[in-house]
């Protein structure tokens, strides 16, 4: 028996590794480029026709119609109708605008927030950019909870089913999410074909309920009397209803779901003969016809829906436990058609909202390791889908089971991430106007900041819920980034590294004896400062005046950011020193990287020489941590022990 032991230990070895191997699949430099989990072999070069990309999104936009309607009608009432075209006037005149600037601005699918993060710099930059995320992370992570626990909704008040599925609304919807979750971790590659059709059925089916609806509301004469004059008796005149429509526009936000997810997908557009990666135009003009037209056919389909519903639906019955709650249509669809097309439009709504959970989860894979891994926040398998999935598969999981798989508890927290992302990109496109000198531009688009950050504010007023489940996912995540930048702090941030003309030939001439660095903190550069850095490091290191010493010196730029390409040059200063320069975020990492390089080009193991550094380590550490200075020698030689574990080809480091 004690010698399986061995043989079992390899087995599970194996299986191990065969696992690790699976769940990291596809790795790449997602910092560089990355096409997401929708992407086929070939789509990052060809893409897809608008048109076709359009019913990707559309399946998160166009499946609000599941539930906005009766979320329209729970917070305005008989004013529903009324409201519902103020939101429609803010998405045509509002939202499509500046996310047709967006995609101008911004045409490689990160959004708003690459707009945003290039006006900031330095830590204050980072930070705000993980507030965002913490925003997007909870409108795309609610996006899937709430689809998920709206299509449980759908399947549980279906007649043919409800006495068997009662009660059963947070296990179905568990499982939703984990369904969810497989076909992400097996892959996702023909998700605009399944979507070309759910969105058609889905919206061809909403079409047959509308003209039906429409039907019985002129059939019947006396509704929309009776609706108007109900109307007048509760607000009075016109003006009284504009306002109050005004006043609860902000708990109709969830009908403006859907842009954020339109920039996101661009880069499956299909662009023109003349793009380059800098400047795809065609590409633009085709994420401009996809939300011009998203946001036209939701227009449409909003006011109209809120208009039958609200006139042929009893007031009761939208309110929470009503048949009508989180699925108005489907229950004008049952009551009007029959329940063999009532539960046909059951299914397909129910697949279309499980499938706008999965446009919300490619959301989240095309965003996060944009952002992450490059800011060092997030550990190396962040750039890999699988274990990404995980992670937010749980998250759903626990924010499905917090919130008892309720659609109406969890639209404050949908509403203040759709919102909060929609400001910050009105908020960046009067400011890309205002740089570009377009006058006109920069006022239009500010009045719009200014309605959306009404929206907002008054949104967190009246459902301060969202803002806190916000602030948990923002908490978290620089929780989360610190923690993992801390523990990255010693690893080589490097990705290549670059020598000129100059510094080439200063190694060449090194390499045919002892290759020795001398690392200089660059103060006057002046002939005393460099003869006196050279005596004293010969003194503390027994060096004689025959051994050849080149200076390096690194310029500390941006310290919070983690990985970058590093050039270096060579320079010649009072006609006898040489010195390497260097720009980096950390001087630390930049110097093990060229050592590294060293070694590797010449096939010899550089010499570097440093001096202490006076001060409390603590406190070092903290320098180098934020600033990217600190005490330099143990750390060089730590990121160097991490990346060469060989002792023998490690390049030495000496200290005097």
């Amino acid at each position: 028996m004690a010698a399986s032991a061995p043989a079992d230990s390899s087995s599970g070895a194996t299986a191990r590794s065969r696992l690790r191997a699976w769940l990291l699949e596809g790795l790449t430099d997602m910092a560089k480029h990355h096409p997401g989990p929708h992407a086929g072999p070939q789509s990052a070069h060809k893409g897809q026709r608008w048109w076709r990309v359009m019913c990707l999104t559309g399946v998160d936009y166009f499946s609000t119609l599941g539930y906005q309607p009766g979320i329209a009608a729970l917070a305005a009432g008989l004013l529903s109708p009324v409201a519902t075209i103020v939101l429609v006037i803010v998405t045509l005149a509002g939202a499509l605008p500046v996310y047709r600037r967006v995609a101008q601005e911004s045409p490689h699918g990160q959004g708003s927030i690459a707009m945003l993060e290039r006006l900031l710099s330095f830590w204050k930059g980072k930070l705000f950019v993980l507030t965002l995320l913490g925003f997007a992370a909870t409108d795309f992570l609610i996006t899937i909870t709430l689809s998920e626990a709206d299509a449980a909704t759908h399947l549980v008040e279906n007649p043919h089913l409800t006495d068997v599925l009662h009660n059963q609304q947070v296990v179905i919807t568990l499982i939703l999410v984990a369904l969810l979750g497989a076909v992400f971790m097996k892959g996702f590659l023909e998700a605009i074909g399944v979507a070309i059709v759910l969105v058609a059925l889905y919206l061809g089916l909403n079409a047959v309920v509308v003209v039906v609806g429409l039907w019985h509301v002129l059939e019947a004469p006396h509704v929309v009397p009776d609706w108007t004059r109900a109307l007048t008796t509760e607000h009075g005149n016109a003006l009284a209803m504009v306002g109050v429509a005004l006043l609860v526009f902000p708990k109709l936000a969830l009908g403006l779901s859907g842009f954020e997810t339109g920039v996101a997908v661009m880069p499956h557009i299909e662009g023109g003969s003349d793009d380059t990666e800098e400047r795809p135009a065609g590409r633009i003009r085709g994420a401009r016809k996809l939300l011009t037209t998203a946001a036209v056919i939701m227009s449409v389909f909003l006011i109209i829906t809120s208009f039958v519903t609200t006139l042929l639906i009893p007031a009761d019955a939208f309110k929470p436990g009503g048949q009508a709650n989180g699925r108005a249509l489907a229950f004008l669809a049952h009551e009007y058609l029959g329940n063999a097309f009532g539960t046909v439009y059951d299914i397909s709504t129910i697949a279309i909202l499980w499938f706008a959970g999965a446009s919300a989860m490619a959301g989240l894979l095309n965003l996060m390791p944009q952002y992450l891994p490059r800011y060092g926040m997030a550990p190396h398998w962040a750039r890999a889908v699988r274990p990404m999935v995980l992670v937010f598969t749980l998250v759903a999981f626990l924010v499905t089971w917090i919130f008892n798989a309720d659609v109406d508890a969890q639209g404050g927290a949908y509403a203040t991430g759709v919102l909060v992302l929609i400001s910050s990109a009105a908020i960046a496109v009067t400011i890309a106007a205002h740089r570009a000198r377009q006058r006109g531009w920069t006022i239009g688009f500010a009045a719009i900041s200014a309605v959306f950050l009404y929206t907002t504010v008054a949104n967190v007023i009246e459902r301060p819920d969202g803002v806190k489940i916000g602030a948990c996912f923002i908490a978290g995540i620089i929780l989360l980034s610190f923690l993992s930048r801390l523990a990255r702090a010693f690893e080589l941030r490097v990705t290549s590294v670059i020598l000129d003309d100059m510094a080439q030939r200063f190694i060449r001439d090194t390499a045919q004896r002892t290759i020795r660095f001398i690392a200089n903190e660059p103060d006057q550069r002046d002939v005393a400062e460099y003869r006196d850095k050279l005596q004293q490091i010969r003194s503390d290191n027994d060096l004689s005046s025959a051994d050849d010493c080149v200076f390096v010196e690194v310029t500390v730029g941006d310290p919070s950011e983690f990985e970058s390409e590093l050039r270096v040059r060579g320079e010649v200063l009072h006609g006898r020193y040489r010195v390497l320069c260097l720009d980096s975020s950390t001087i630390s990492n930049a110097l093990a990287a060229l050592l590294l390089h060293v070694r590797d080009t010449t096939g010899q193991r550089p010499h570097i020489y440093f001096e202490w550094t006076e001060g409390n380590p603590f406190a070092q550490f903290l320098r180098f941590f934020l600033f990217g200075q600190g005490e330099v020698a143990p750390v060089t030689r730590e990121v160097l022990r991490e990346a060469e574990p060989d002792r023998e080809r490690r390049p030495r480091v000496h200290v005097g």
